[in-house]
């Protein structure tokens, strides 16, 4: 699929349209793998860069990359230590 989006001529120059297209890539991907619309695997894709270089913009614009509530880490931990007693 292509997406068209009009960009006025005064933001581009022929040497910033590669690199302006592969930054609105990534930061569409960063949006719909923080709203939950995309996996990380998905949102490298769509963004064209491989996981280390997706996790450090996650990293750079403090999106977390992994979802894990402090409850259910909390609730894991109890039910390991009772089936792990010391």
């Amino acid at each position: 699929m292509q997406i068209t989006l009009d960009i006025p001529d005064n933001y581009l120059t022929p040497h910033t349209t590669a690199p302006l297209l592969q930054q609105l890539k990534l930061y569409a991907a960063l949006f719909l793998f923080q709203t939950g619309q995309l996996s990380r695997g998905a949102a490298c894709e769509l963004a064209g860069t491989d996981i280390y270089s997706f996790l450090v913009a996650c990293k750079q614009y403090q999106i977390p990359v992994i979802n894990y509530l402090a409850e259910d880490l909390v609730a894991e931990l109890t039910r390991f230590n009772e089936r792990h007693p010391k």
